[in-house]
């Protein structure tokens, strides 16, 4: 049986994880976005 520190532990790094993730794949895609744009303009 897990500790009761897993039962906290282990959410709180996978919630950490999406929102990193979350925070990182945002920033490329404008980033992309924003690169697709320029490219359409020249």
């Amino acid at each position: 049986m897990p500790s009761i520190d897993h039962l906290f532990y282990i959410p709180g790094v996978l919630l950490l994880g999406l929102a990193l993730g979350f925070r990182l794949g945002a920033r490329a895609a404008r980033a992309e976005l924003e690169r697709q744009r320029r490219d359409r303009m020249n």
